[in-house]
């Protein structure tokens, strides 16, 4: 493939060698790249300053087919992502976000729609948008685009509309039904959540931010899209499950 040159978001930075790093990074045309910055603990590396999660690049790497880590030769930083991080709860948040491209997106496919998502769901977040709405859209539309959890406009089994003939979700977390279809053991679910997760389709976040649904259904909306992520993946998240321990853990304010 030789020398490669594009935007990409930064998802995860580990240590490799004493001098070295691995670099996981999403672009829209070549999808999830694992590659080497080489000398990137040094003090004065070329890297200095642009290895944080989230932040916005233009890569160029050299690919040599057969080899599963690319060659990064620069990282030209176009946009950080430090207001996210001034405190603990973004720093757990960006993980996240970070975290459901890691294992959402594949290797070396096309994923314009995901590199999109990521992108302006940080812009909006780095611009001060509301965490837990830009987190519930983010989450729900990854879900989405992954063919996971499509937009409940009616029910899979009876084809009806899950706004007037009310929505739950199966044990089994395949989706939502209708509530009859469902049964009786099946958890419900509110109307104010089906509207949120069809107003998504066509409301982006400063939209939504404008006219925000309850902190109580952004609750649901959480447990609803976790209930499918845990049924798809068969566990969950690692970097939610650190998010949501560490801020239960906190004091709360009295």
């Amino acid at each position: 493939m030789g020398l490669v040159t594009t935007e990409a978001i930064l998802l995860d930075v580990r240590d490799l060698q004493e001098q070295d790093r691995i670099v996981t990074f999403l672009t829209s045309e070549h999808g999830k790249k694992r590659g080497v910055a080489r000398g990137s603990k040094r003090k004065y590396s070329r890297f200095a300053g642009q290895l944080q999660p989230l932040a916005k690049v233009r890569a160029t790497w050299f690919e040599k087919e057969g080899r599963e880590l690319v060659r990064i030769s620069s990282l030209e930083l176009l946009r950080a992502a430090d207001r996210l991080y001034r405190d603990l709860e973004g720093i757990l948040l960006g993980s996240y976000l970070a975290g459901n491209a890691l294992e959402f997106a594949q290797d070396n496919e096309e994923n314009e729609y995901l590199f999109r998502l990521l992108d302006t769901t940080t812009n909006a977040l780095c611009e001060g948008v509301e965490r837990n709405l830009a987190a519930r859209f983010y989450e729900a539309w990854v879900l989405r685009l992954a063919g996971v959890f499509p937009p409940p406009a009616e029910c899979p089994t009876c084809g009806g509309d899950l706004l007037t003939k009310k929505a739950a979700i199966t044990q089994g977390a395949e989706g939502l039904l209708c509530r009859e279809c469902a049964g009786g053991e099946a958890k419900k679910v509110s109307r104010g959540t089906v509207e949120f997760l069809l107003r998504i389709g066509g409301e982006n976040l400063r939209r939504l931010g404008a006219s925000p649904p309850s902190v109580r259904t952004l609750a649901e909306v959480e447990d609803v899209n976790a209930r499918v992520r845990r049924a798809f993946l068969q566990d969950e998240l690692k970097s939610y499950r650190v998010l949501k321990e560490t801020l239960q853990s906190l004091p709360r304010e009295s």
